[in-house]
């Protein structure tokens, strides 16, 4: 009976012989040396370190071994497939290196060459404008307030002190949506926003919140069915009309340059009581003689209607679920198309709607 085979026959495992296996090493290493880029090198190593490569079959083949040979076959299949590995990860880290800066070359963009032939776009004036008006009552620590522009009828009207018999409710200043019995309109104002900012929210307030209106007004230079305001809202103990005296000078000398101070005239609102008609200082003239008499601007009064303002209804208040008792608070509303007018001199508020570009980059993207 024979006994196990315990003699070492080169002849069945020539793939692991020294020779053969450092043969196969040096032809992989020259390849991955001699890989040009990122993807030669993917391949070189599917041909050299893969599965189906070389090394790799010789490997299988060390199981075949007598159990004394095994050892010396294994080191140096295994130092061979190391010294692989490792030549790999250099070369793909030269190679990637290579790749960042021959991308950064070939991609480089010349700023001073001629843009493209499409013209730029631009930001919308009012757009703009919005979102500086919003800044400077942020940097007063107000929030900015938002609601939808399709509101109920409630909010519009009957929370703002506007009875049934209102004028404002007709067709001839409201738009309602169909069908009717959903009492919906287009809002009017964005005061409803500050309806609901008072009825989900406890005093303090100080809210401010620009946005579209709507109302069936004729369109032409000076009127839009649809335009854009923004109002303010302060609901805190101990509110004057002196605070919003203060705060309303300080938003016209944001608007339009230190020295423009407001003035009021007494006025009607429903929403507020006492009321009045807020007048901006011109600031072309500043209503210096004898400048204010040559002013085209203000027609040589010194000042230009800009809004109203007022101390909040008491009755509002209580609508809101507000504590009239403890409470007091005012409101102010501006038009924000008009005062793009009065800041730029835009004598024709259709130029806003009418959707021309050149009329937009005229601005820049500062205002």
């Amino acid at each position: 009976m024979s006994g196990p085979n315990t003699e070492y026959d080169p002849v069945q495992v020539t793939p692991l012989d020294e020779e053969h296996v450092t043969a196969m090493r040096e032809q992989a290493l020259a390849a991955i040396a001699g890989a040009g880029d990122l993807e030669e090198l993917r391949a070189v190593r599917t041909e050299h370190a893969g599965d189906r490569s070389p090394l790799a079959l010789a490997n299988r083949e060390i199981g075949a071994l007598p159990p004394q040979a095994r050892k010396d076959a294994g080191r140096r299949v295994g130092q061979a497939r190391k010294d692989l590995t490792t030549a790999l990860a250099a070369r793909q880290a030269e190679l990637e290196v290579e790749a960042e800066a021959r991308m950064i070359d070939e991609e480089a963009v010349d700023v001073t060459l001629p843009w493209d032939r499409r013209p730029a776009g631009a930001r919308h004036p009012i757009t703009m404008l919005s979102e500086r008006i919003a800044d400077v009552f942020v940097a007063m620590g107000w929030e900015v307030a938002e609601g939808p522009l399709v509101e109920a009828e409630w909010l519009n009207f009957d929370a703002l002190n506007l009875g049934a018999d209102h004028p404002a409710r007709t067709m001839q200043d409201t738009f309602w949506t169909e069908p009717a019995e959903h009492h919906l309109v287009l809002r009017t104002q964005t005061s409803p926003v500050q309806a609901r900012t008072m009825l989900t929210r406890t005093p303090p307030i100080y809210v401010v919140s620009p946005g579209r209106v709507f109302r069936t007004d004729e369109y032409d230079a000076t009127h839009s069915p649809m335009f854009h305001q923004v109002e303010g809202l302060v609901v805190d103990e101990g509110i004057t009309m002196a605070h919003l005296k203060g705060t309303l000078d300080h938003f016209a000398a944001s608007m339009f340059g230190d020295g423009i101070t407001t003035r009021f005239r007494p006025s009607y609102f429903p929403f507020t009581e006492p009321s009045a008609e807020v007048d901006l200082r011109c600031f072309v003239c500043r209503g210096l003689a004898p400048a204010v008499a040559d002013c085209r601007t203000c027609k040589g009064e010194g000042w230009i209607e800009w809004g109203g303002c007022g101390v909040v209804n008491p009755r509002v208040l209580v609508a809101c679920g507000v504590d009239a008792e403890r409470f007091t608070g005012f409101a102010f509303g501006m038009g924000i198309d008009r005062t793009l007018m009065f800041r730029h001199g835009v004598s024709d508020m259709r130029d806003m709607f009418e959707g021309d570009v050149r009329f937009s980059t005229a601005f820049g993207s500062d205002l």
